[in-house]
């Protein structure tokens, strides 16, 4: 018996729409990194991506749970001497919504090159609307 292994070119990619409205953002990010890993396919190979294309809509509207609303400090650092900067999720929100979704998916993927080869198959926006209607994405539901 010899073990399978996924090729990249011979993968079939489709495109999901995630509705993040009212929806906690733990629960969006799961099902996006699943998806754009692989993770739902029975031919998931873990060093080769074979993920699918995820659209997330009403990014805006994510809910997060406790207190995280005030709370929660996402950080950047430039790299320069007291060049660190902090930010509260309700100043990310009102500036952009989009980043609060983005962060989340991008720390439950490999933080290596395909993580960022598989990142590039996301798309947020902080609206209903998207331009990715051609495409005729499958809706995913949250559990």
């Amino acid at each position: 018996m010899k073990t399978f292994s996924a090729k990249t070119e011979d993968q079939q990619r489709q495109w999901f729409l995630i509705d993040a409205k009212n929806q906690i953002l733990g629960d969006v990010a799961v099902t996006a990194a699943n998806i754009l890993r692989g993770k739902n396919k029975p031919a998931f190979t873990p060093h080769v991506d074979t993920g699918d294309f995820v659209v997330v809509v009403n990014a805006a509207e994510v809910r997060l749970t406790g207190k995280k609303e005030t709370q929660k400090q996402y950080m950047t650092v430039s790299g320069y001497v007291g060049r660190e900067k902090r930010e509260s999720v309700e100043r990310v929100r009102a500036r952009r919504p989009q980043v609060l979704v983005e962060r989340a998916i991008r720390g439950m993927i490999p933080h290596n090159s395909l993580g960022r080869q598989v990142f590039t198959k996301l798309r947020v926006y902080p609206g209903a609307e998207h331009p990715h209607e051609a495409h005729s994405p499958k809706t995913v539901a949250i559990a």
